[in-house]
Formats: C-alpha cells, structure tokens, sequence
C-alpha cells in the first residue's frame, strides 16, 4: 500500500505597520493573551500581570513608538496571529528585536522564521550588521527556535525591572554579514 504525504509550506504572512489607537488596542489585548498563555508557567502571574501593564499596555506601547521603536502586526489571511517590534540601537550596526510574539496555535508553522526574515531585511535596509535580542533564560523552545536561526548566546543578563522583579534573560546576536549564506531571505 501506498501512502502519499504531502508537507505543506506555511503560508506567507504579512505585516501591518501600527501607528492608530484601535490598532495599538488591538494589540496590547493579543499582547496580554500571549503573555499570560506563555509565560505564566515561565515567571508566575505577578510578573506577567506587571510585565503586560509596564511593557505590553496601549499606553506603553504608545510611549515605545513615541520613542522610535516600531511595531507590526503579523497577519494571516487578514487576521492577527502575532507582532513585533524593533528598534535602530545608539550603536549605528544593531537593531534591536525588543518584541516577537506568536499566538499559540500559530507556532510551529514557519511563521516565526518569516518573522525573522522580516526582521532581517529591515535590519538590512538600515544598514545594521548585527540583530539583538533578549529571552528569558528558561523560555528553552524560544532560545532553541533563535539558535536554528542563526543567533548565538552572547552573555546572560539581570535587569530589576521594579516592583521586585527582574528580567532574567540571555541577550542573543544574530550577525547578517556572517549568516549571508547559513540563512537566506
């Protein structure tokens, strides 16, 4: 008996640049779902509860884009299933991936390889040679999934974010000149 397998390409997704307060609404409320639905079990509802009002809320995000980071929303078939955002760091050569999230049910598709290919060639229109990032040190299927890609561990970090928390993260560097050939766009 035959058995005929067919494996699907993840469909293309696409991005929506936020700028509007609906848009930004719609945001911070996928935000909070992400967060609560992936990193409660990581560091606790308190955090995320902080973390969400002090990083991920309509008037944070407002406050981001006041400060020059810029959002996107990732978009399948016209509905939102993640986001995004980065910023051009003080340092000319690094863009920083402050925020790459994906709804559950849409992780494990390819989505988040097209999201940093995104990311990538925006890094590259802006002339930037390497791509920062921070990940929590026990989101082991994220720093797993940024290895893959082409990131590597830089140095471990602690950051008291107030309220007695700290972001206990690893910060990752992906280089564009020396991934040129290991991970296309």
């Amino acid at each position: 008996m035959l058995v005929l397998v067919t494996i699907l390409a993840p469909n293309k997704i696409e991005f929506k640049p936020i700028h509007l307060k609906d848009e930004i609404s719609e945001l911070a409320e996928m935000a909070k779902e992400i967060w609560e639905e992936h990193y409660i079990p990581i560091i606790g509802k308190d955090q995320v509860d902080y973390m969400v009002k002090k990083f991920q809320s309509e008037s944070a995000i407002q406050n981001q884009l006041d400060e020059n980071y810029i959002y996107f929303s990732v978009l399948l078939n016209h509905q939102s299933i993640g986001y995004l955002c980065y910023k051009k760091d003080n340092d000319e050569n690094v863009l920083f991936l402050s925020k790459i999230y994906l709804k559950k049910s849409f992780r494990g598709f390819g989505y988040g390889k097209q999201m940093i290919q995104f990311v990538i060639r925006k890094a590259s229109e802006l002339n930037c040679q390497f791509i920062n990032l921070t990940v929590n040190k026990y989101n082991k299927n994220s720093i797993s999934a940024y290895k893959r890609l082409g990131f590597v561990q830089k140095r471990a970090l602690i950051i008291d974010i107030g309220n007695g928390f700290v972001m206990d993260d690893f910060e990752m560097s992906y280089d564009l000149n020396s991934n040129k050939t290991t991970f296309s766009t």
